[in-house]
């Protein structure tokens, strides 16, 4: 079996850390795969490093072609970065960007080609952090063109919460809807427009629409990060697509409404591998949306989307694609850890294929 590791995960807050800090270290007892007559199920760490990056990771960034450790010279520093090139904040560092977006409406713009990294993981440091407690924290980061790499770097956002009640109320009988709803702002930790996105050993928290937004752009990288608490309902996604494509794995996942969701529209999917579901989530783990959602008149729920060898812990349905696929869902080796049958773990319909998973805490394999 392979086992969740206590020393890897991060702290998000000083309140939450008391709390997260025990939790997790009960969750170090946990497996996050099973071997079964000489198949593995569920995720394994590779040789890169552990599942959520941290201590342990391989591809830890520590220096650059600038260095950065306050706010203006981070700002000068990515203005002058070429592709090719690293942004390297040290340490710990704290950069808190909470007045010039409140004020000014910043973004941190990342040039094409070039590394915004910090040293997660390296001599137990924790990551530099880049925080925002204004609410209105539309975009943290935005890469400005392809190929860009954000790694080992602590993204803080504002809003940590579910606000069940404003959902309510926007939504109710006689409610406003849509138009009341988006009165209460939204925010992202990085949104990408372009092809060739890599974000690895980050932790991201807070955001209420996406920790990570794909617009567009195919080849983009998720892994080896820790992705929580982006929980707003009726948004709150770790890793939304709309019509681009990725490869998601090695992270853990905990405290989002949906880990991973999509937009559904042609070209949206991704494969998602090796990832870990810690235990909470506000509503299903892994999404698709269809035509019903998007209302637009079909029924199709993204272009190609394969789930393996992922582990669930949260007691919510893991897998949900909520129409046909253009090309497939494929969804194999999974442990759902909570789950005993297939039509409880996975919601789906045509050109949907449900095989060879685990389920179960004591688990049994279905074919």
């Amino acid at each position: 079996m392979n086992w969740l590791r206590c020393d890897m995960i991060g702290l998000h807050a000083i309140t939450l850390a008391m709390l997260w800090v025990t939790w997790s270290c009960a969750a170090a007892d946990e497996p996050t795969s099973v071997e079964i007559d000489g198949t593995v199920y569920g995720a394994q760490a590779d040789d890169r490093g552990p599942i959520g990056g941290g201590e342990g990771y391989a591809n830890i960034v520590t220096g650059g072609d600038y260095t950065a450790e306050d706010l203006d010279s981070l700002l000068e520093a990515l203005s002058q970065a070429q592709a090719g090139q690293v942004v390297f904040i040290p340490g710990e560092t704290e950069i808190d960007l909470t007045a010039r977006i409140y004020i000014a409406q910043l973004v941190l713009e990342v040039p094409a080609g070039v590394t915004l990294a910090g040293e997660r993981g390296q001599n137990g440091s924790r990551g530099a952090l880049l925080t925002s407690d204004a609410l209105k924290t539309p975009i943290m980061i935005r890469p400005m063109g392809p190929n860009v790499r954000i790694t080992g770097l602590r993204l803080r956002g504002p809003n940590t919460k579910r606000y069940i009640d404003h959902h309510r109320r926007s939504f109710r009988e006689g409610g406003d809807g849509h138009t009341y709803y988006y009165k209460f702002p939204t925010q992202d930790g990085i949104r990408m427009e372009h092809p060739g996105l890599e974000v690895d050993n980050c932790e991201i928290s807070g955001f209420g629409h996406a920790g990570m937004s794909l617009r567009d752009g195919d080849g983009h990288h998720i892994h080896h990060n820790f992705i929580h608490h982006c929980q707003y309902q009726g948004l709150g996604y770790g890793v939304s697509h709309n019509t681009a494509s990725s490869l998601i794995e090695y992270n853990l996942f905990d405290s989002n409404r949906h880990s991973i969701a999509g937009t559904g529209r042609p070209g949206c999917g991704y494969v998602a591998r090796h990832n870990v579901e810690l235990g909470v989530s506000l509503s299903h783990c892994f999404d698709m949306h269809g035509g019903r959602d998007r209302k637009d008149g079909t029924d199709i729920a993204g272009t190609s989307i394969e789930i393996h060898n992922n582990t669930f812990r949260a007691p919510q349905t893991p897998v949900v694609i909520r129409g046909v696929p253009e090309e497939k869902c494929d969804v194999h080796h999974n442990w759902f850890v909570q789950h005993l049958e297939p039509d409880k773990a996975v919601r789906a319909s045509d050109k949907t294929t449900v095989s060879n998973n685990a389920y179960g805490a004591e688990p049994k394999v279905i074919e």
